[in-house]
């Protein structure tokens, strides 16, 4: 590589490995399923049993490259490249300094909740504002070395967004396919003006995934929805990172939404290796939260004891978790088992309370991410997470990602078909004031807002 790895730390060769059977093998096919069962890929690196990373020195490594100008030690996913499939040369890498997202404090919320260490993990400030791009930098770098001119995506927003983006700027094509009528146009226009051709389906995503698991085994287009295991190996860095900034001493819960359960997957498995690789002492138990209306994890854990996807007819206005056949659920139900997390669901009303709580905080979220607060208040109540304990938040996306839920939120029109929500939510709206263009008229609603 051409910067250096830091003191005794080498890149690690990775295997495809099947979370069915267990078959191990050295490439995978486009549709990134095991050639024996069919099941779901994962990248592994058996060379961690008999020779792993000294965890030292990679804590060591990962802090020089904070000084380092060089475009993979700028990127916070790349700069912990020893958890990364390897790479020959570092100018091979797609990135747009993804990563390197913010850890908040939320002393607001903390008192809602009674929680005494409460924070929020940003991905939304990432360079598409959502968590994709930690997973689409090792993705499109990964189809780029293969050779792929078009890359391509079913998406309800962030992934279309982030794809196109990284696709952009690996010089690629990209497609993606989308929801007509059902995805945040501000997520859409992010794809368009990245240059994505853009098709918008008649059917729902799950209808869109389909259709482009027909696509990649008849055209030389490369997959990169979060069945891809490149998405996952860039997502882990997310509880990398977090880990960093908490000195290494892991939280007690760590609280993500749950859509397509990519990301729940990758952070639950970035947990399970650094407590193998000596990095952290102890598990985080990590949590799945769901919409309601989009709530298959939710109901395959009640109803099937993880056994058997219950797929779902998904409906919330939280977008970016409007999935009702998750890909990943099996994924997750591993990373519940190895960690002890739960899962629950909340309502769109509790949706709603819980992103006006974050934004009194002066941070701001898509609606998918609030459904981890709402989720926290529930964990509290059922005695499953203690207000002792130290819990972070994954907040997913950015708050511009889709406007439209807070613009009708504040001005009462989110809740219109419920009356007594939208009235116990008075207290959090904030909706414009339209007044005559006097010194005497603002100051009166000064006055009044004391």
């Amino acid at each position: 590589m051409n910067s250096p790895s830091g003191p005794g730390v080498q890149p690690q060769q990775f295997f495809f490995r099947c979370i069915g059977c267990g078959d191990l093998a050295t490439s995978a096919g486009q549709d990134f399923r095991c050639a024996k069962c069919s099941d779901l890929l994962e990248i592994t690196y058996p060379g961690w049993r008999s020779a792993g990373p000294d965890p030292s020195h990679l804590k060591l490594a990962w802090c020089q490259r904070r000084l380092s100008q060089s475009a993979a030690d700028l990127s916070g996913v790349w700069r912990f490249r020893e958890l990364l499939p390897s790479l020959a040369d570092d100018n091979e890498i797609v990135t747009l300094r993804e990563g390197n997202t913010p850890l908040y404090e939320l002393p607001q919320c903390s008192r809602i909740t009674g929680v005494e260490r409460l924070y929020a993990k940003h991905q939304g400030m990432n360079p598409t504002a959502s968590f994709k791009d930690t997973g689409m930098t090792v993705a499109a770098t990964f189809a780029r070395r293969a050779g792929f001119r078009w890359v391509a995506c079913a998406s309800t927003g962030n992934t279309s967004a982030s794809m196109a983006a990284y696709a952009a700027r690996g010089g690629m094509r990209s497609l993606v396919l989308v929801p007509e009528g059902k995805i945040s146009w501000s997520k859409l226009s992010q794809a368009l003006d990245y240059g994505a051709v853009t098709c918008q389906l008649r059917t729902d995503f799950d209808g869109c995934l389909r259709l482009l698991q027909e696509l990649v085994r008849r055209a030389p287009v490369y997959q990169l929805n979060s069945i891809n295991p490149f998405r996952l190996e860039g997502q882990k860095t997310l509880a990398i990172e977090l880990l960093e900034q908490l000195n290494w001493q892991s939280p007690d819960h760590i609280v993500v939404p749950g859509g397509n359960l990519g990301n729940s997957s990758a952070i639950g498995k970035a947990l399970v290796e650094m407590l193998d690789l000596g990095l952290i002492s102890r598990l985080p138990k990590l949590s799945v939260i769901q919409a309601e209306g989009a709530n298959a994890l939710v109901r395959t854990i009640r109803e099937s004891g993880g056994k058997s996807l219950v797929a779902v007819q998904a409906e919330t206005r939280a977008t970016a978790i409007r999935i009702g056949n998750p890909a990943s659920w099996k994924k997750a139900v591993h990373v519940l088992e190895a960690t002890g997390g739960a899962c629950e669901q909340v309502s769109e009303v509790e949706i709603a309370q819980a992103k006006a709580e974050i934004g009194a905080e002066g941070i701001g979220c898509e609606p998918a991410s609030a459904v981890t607060l709402a989720g926290l208040k529930k964990l509290l109540t059922q005695g499953f997470v203690k207000r002792n304990e130290s819990v972070v938040l994954v907040l997913t996306g950015n708050l511009l990602k889709d406007p439209d839920f807070t613009i009708d939120f504040h001005r009462g029109e989110l809740l219109k078909e419920n009356e007594s929500a939208r009235t116990s939510l008075d207290r959090l709206r904030r909706p414009p004031i339209v007044l005559d263009a006097s010194l005497e008229a603002v100051m009166k609603t000064l006055e009044q807002a004391q």
